[in-house]
C-alpha cells in the first residue's frame, strides 16, 4: 500500500485534474465539444504533465533533500527509485504519442495537425531543458512556460485554426507559468537554492532569506506584479477590442477572480517572514483563483454548465484524492 501511495504522489495524482486539463480548454476555445476527443485530450496533457513533473524531481532530488519539508517525497525518501522515475518518464512520451495516433486516427493530417505535431515535440524538448538544466540558467523560467503554452496549443491546433480566445488563453497560460515558476517558486525556494548554486530570477534580483526574515526586492516585486497585472489586462480583450458577446455577471466574476489573484500576489510579494507553508497556501491559492478564470471566458462559447464543470472538476479531484494520499488540503509538497 505504502508503495501504491508513493507512485500516486510521485505521479501528482491530486493535481492532474488540473494539470491535464491545457489541451481539453485548447479544443474547447476551437468549438470542440466531442466527449470522446476531450477526453482522449484529458488523457495527453495527463500523460505530458507526468513526464515533466517526474523529470524535474529526477533532476532535483539533491536539491530536495536539503529542504526537510520535501523528504517525504517518492524519490528522496527512495521510496520510488531513479530507474523506475526514468523508465514511467518513457513510458509516458510513447503513451503520450499513442493516443495522439487514436485522436486523429482516420482523420487527415491537415496543417493544423502538423502544427501540432511541432507544439507536443517542442513542448517536450523545452520542458525537458528546463527540467534537466533549469537551474543553471537564468529566466529557464520562460522555457517551462512557453512548454506548458504549447501543450495548451496543440488541443486547439488539433481541430483547426485558433481564435482569438485561443490567443488570449496561449498568453494567459504562458504567464501563469512564468509567474508560478519564477515569482512563486523563487520564493518559496529561496531559503535553499542559492546553497547548491542555483542560477534563476529570483536570487540574481536579491531576493534573500536571513533566518526567519525574506527580503523582496522592488524589482522583483514588480515584475511579479507586472505578469499579473497584464493577465488582468488580457482577460477583457476579447470584449473590449473584439466586441465579443459577454454576461455582465461573467465581467463581474472575471474581474473579481481576477482581483482576487492580484491581491493574493501582492500579499505573496508583501511577505517578511519565511514560512514555508504560509507561502504554498498563497501559491494554491492563486491557482485555484487563475484558473476559474479561464473557463468564465469562454462561458459564452461553451456553455454555462461546461464552465462551472471545468472550474469544479480539478478542484473536486484534489479534494477527493490529496487526503487519501496523506496530503494536506492546499498545502502540496512542492
Amino acid at each position: 500500500m505504502n508503495k501504491i501511495v508513493a507512485y500516486a504522489k510521485l505521479l501528482r495524482l491530486p493535481g492532474l485534474g488540473g494539470l491535464a486539463i491545457p489541451p481539453v480548454i485548447g479544443a474547447l476555445s476551437v468549438g470542440v465539444f466531442d466527449i470522446y476527443s476531450l477526453l482522449l485530450l484529458f488523457i495527453i496533457g495527463a500523460f505530458a504533465a507526468i513526464y515533466g513533473f517526474i523529470l524535474n524531481d529526477y533532476a532535483d532530488v539533491d536539491l530536495d533533500k536539503l529542504v526537510k519539508e520535501l523528504h517525504g517525497k517518492p524519490l528522496v525518501s527512495g521510496a520510488v527509485s531513479r530507474v523506475n522515475a526514468i523508465a514511467i518518464s518513457v513510458f509516458c512520451i510513447f503513451f503520450a504519442f499513442l493516443f495522439i495516433f487514436i485522436l486523429w486516427y482516420g482523420q487527415t493530417f491537415d496543417e493544423y495537425k502538423f502544427a501540432a505535431v511541432l507544439c507536443i515535440f517542442s513542448a517536450g524538448i523545452l520542458g525537458s531543458i528546463y527540467n534537466l538544466y533549469g537551474k543553471k540558467i537564468v529566466g529557464s523560467d520562460f522555457l517551462v512556460a512557453l512548454s506548458v503554452a504549447f501543450v495548451f496549443l496543440f488541443g486547439a491546433l488539433s481541430f483547426g485554426e485558433p481564435t482569438i480566445f485561443t490567443w488570449i488563453i496561449f498568453i494567459l497560460t504562458f504567464n501563469n507559468l512564468l509567474h508560478m515558476n519564477a515569482v512563486e517558486g523563487g520564493i518559496k525556494d529561496a531559503d535553499h537554492d542559492y546553497i547548491i548554486g542555483v542560477k534563476n530570477i529570483a536570487l540574481e534580483s536579491g531576493v534573500k532569506v536571513d533566518g526567519k526574515n525574506v527580503f523582496i526586492p522592488l524589482s522583483f516585486k514588480s515584475f511579479g506584479m507586472g505578469i499579473r497585472f497584464f493577465s488582468a489586462f488580457l482577460i477583457f480583450v476579447p470584449f473590449v477590442f473584439y466586441e465579443y458577446d459577454y454576461y455582465l455577471w461573467q465581467i463581474v466574476i472575471l474581474a473579481a477572480a481576477a482581483l482576487g489573484v492580484i491581491l493574493v500576489s501582492a500579499k505573496l510579494l508583501s511577505i517578511k517572514t519565511f514560512d514555508r507553508n504560509t507561502i504554498r497556501r498563497y501559491i494554491a491559492l492563486q491557482s485555484f483563483l487563475r484558473y476559474s478564470i479561464v473557463p468564465l471566458l469562454l462561458v459564452r462559447s461553451i456553455g454555462i454548465f461546461p464552465s462551472v464543470l471545468l472550474i469544479a472538476f480539478p478542484i473536486l479531484w484534489y479534494i477527493l484524492l490529496a487526503p487519501l494520499l496523506g496530503e494536506k488540503l492546499f498545502r502540496p509538497r512542492m
